[in-house]
């Protein structure tokens, strides 16, 4: 399989448990995840901020007021995909927790997420979409060594 460029920026802003996600995302990790998600070439900027960051964006860009997984700027699909994909490590670590997976499972998941978000892929559009993109999740983590995240 031949995957796709990318151009990656990974960034941790500044709070107490840094570490561990840090640790549980390393750069080749995120890379691995993205590339696999991606259908042509990319430039992404992940950033790993903690709740207080993550509600203000929710708040300010989708007009709900409180911290979610992971948000998705999308910019541009063609000549290459350009989008900014932000993940709430608060909110990422409790769904994990609750979801009873591995940290790294988990963000592998909201990483292939937020891609295909970046892509035009939409699970709010319709029950069809919805099943159509788990589908595709599912087949993108599996292919990753992960399990399905939608299984229960």
């Amino acid at each position: 399989m031949t995957l796709n460029h990318l151009t990656l920026s990974l960034q941790f802003a500044r709070f107490p448990e840094v570490q561990a996600h840090r640790a549980a995302l390393p750069r080749h990790a995120a890379a691995r995840f993205i590339r696999h998600a991606l259908s042509s070439d990319a430039e992404i900027t992940v950033r790993i901020v903690d709740a207080e960051e993550g509600q203000a964006l929710n708040r300010e860009y989708r007009q709900k007021d409180y911290a979610t997984n992971v948000l998705t700027f999308d910019y541009a699909q063609e000549p290459l995909v350009m989008a900014d994909l932000v993940l709430c490590a608060p909110v990422v670590e409790r769904e994990a927790r609750e979801q009873n997976r591995d940290l790294r499972a988990h963000y592998a998941h909201l990483l292939v997420h937020g891609t295909l978000h970046a892509q035009g892929w939409d699970h709010e559009t319709s029950a069809e979409d919805a099943d159509e993109m788990e589908a595709y999740e599912t087949a993108i983590l599996q292919e990753l060594g992960f399990e399905d995240p939608y299984a229960d």
